[in-house]
């Protein structure tokens, strides 16, 4: 981890709070709303042939309202969160940075006639923080900082603007949860919060469950992000799994919820319905179904080989685990993934289990010459000293 690395989240999820919210303002026609919602459900179930023809009714009927055109981002993003894992520089970058741009002339053009305009108040944020996103996640960190330091006052304004507003709770819950995290994981940002406004942990998480319950467009994205904090950082794994359940049959195409039921089931210990689900995941891959990638059929094997452990096939699990390692030295350009090290600690710890002491040894020391993950190196230097299963 480098230096930058919680700065940047900071700056990340700033302009988060101006992108997530954006979805509930007004079109100034109702009678287009039946067109956003289908479109927003068609985006999470990543059917974006669909999500796209719903917007481009939009953009032809209302073509110098920033609406249309923004949901047509929201249709690119979705394209390239599914792929962000895979290390690589998406072709659809150009196409999402062109379509925000459009957002953000149209914003300004009705905000030099009223700078009060709530709609391009909302999407110009929104347009903003979409692309302040990008940016990070390409850490391109100087680029998403000055997204996030320009969104800022419009933010302020529409907050000011639209302060009951259920919707504006999921921006409100991500920044005031993570503000607060950031620096209890990594002291030394603290002096860098100065530029920040304070979080509150356990506000944000509130925040986000009422936006979960009762936002009338950001309901879904405030589970995913509940569903994410209490997953990762909060280790609540039964609410976390509701969540997910719940997004997944909501939306059965979608490879991210997908991924999140086996997680928890995997956190949780439901290691049988964790098996079954990655191998659902692994019959999707076959089938090349969208957002089913290389990526997520690593971390599946992964999975289905810690399954295979806890029932003591080890054969099996070394088959899967052996897998995970060939697809990591495919896909990790950048140096081992976490997926890389775990693996092959695991095969060690296996190794061990079968008296295979030399094999075991050589893939400790392996793991020692990796990047450090879920306390990999400590593990290993332990087994080192003495194996795995003997303690």
């Amino acid at each position: 981890m480098s230096f930058n690395f919680p700065i940047c989240i900071l700056i990340i999820v700033w302009t988060l709070v101006s992108s997530s919210h954006c979805q509930a303002q007004w079109l100034d026609d109702p009678q287009y709303e039946p067109h956003v919602r289908r479109g927003i459900d068609h985006i999470y179930n990543l059917s974006f042939d669909s999500a796209q023809a719903e917007f481009q009714q939009l953009v032809k009927a209302k073509p110098d309202h920033p609406a249309g055109y923004f949901f047509l981002a929201a249709v690119e993003w979705w394209n390239i969160l599914i792929t962000l894992d895979d290390n690589s520089r998406s072709d659809r970058d150009e196409k999402f940075l062109s379509l925000l741009d459009r957002v953000i002339d149209l914003c300004d053009k009705r905000l030099d006639k009223n700078e009060n305009d709530l709609p391009a108040l909302f999407f110009k944020g929104g347009a903003l923080g979409f692309r302040g996103r990008l940016h990070g996640n390409r850490e391109d960190w100087l680029k998403a900082a000055s997204d996030g330091r320009t969104a800022l006052p419009i933010v302020r304004d529409t907050y000011k603007l639209a302060p009951n507003n259920e919707d504006i709770l999921l921006g409100m819950g991500i920044y005031n949860y993570y503000a607060a995290v950031i620096p209890e994981k990594y002291p030394f940002v603290k002096p860098f919060m100065i530029f920040f406004p304070r979080g509150d942990k356990q506000k944000g998480i509130q925040q986000l469950r009422r936006a979960s319950q009762n936002a009338s467009y950001a309901n879904i994205e405030a589970s995913y992000f509940l569903m994410q904090i209490l997953h990762f950082f909060e280790q609540q794994q039964v609410e976390a799994l509701e969540l997910a359940l719940n997004l997944y049959k909501k939306y059965p195409n979608n490879v991210v919820f997908h991924k999140y039921v086996g997680r928890c089931h995997a956190a949780l210990g439901h290691w049988e319905e964790a098996d079954t689900t990655f191998r659902e995941i692994v019959q999707r891959v076959k089938e090349q179904r969208v957002g089913y990638s290389t990526t997520v059929e690593r971390e599946a094997h992964y999975y289905l080989g810690l399954y295979q452990m806890t029932v003591k096939n080890y054969d099996a699990a070394l088959e899967y685990l052996y897998h995970c390692d060939e697809l990591s030295r495919v896909l990790d350009r950048n140096g081992p993934s976490a997926f890389m090290t775990m693996c092959n600690l695991k095969i060690g710890m296996i190794y061990d289990t079968q008296k295979k002491r030399d094999d075991a040894i050589t893939q400790y020391n392996k793991v020692l010459k990796m990047a450090d993950f879920q306390d990999a190196h400590r593990q290993a230097e332990l087994y080192l000293k003495k194996p795995y299963g003997t303690f």
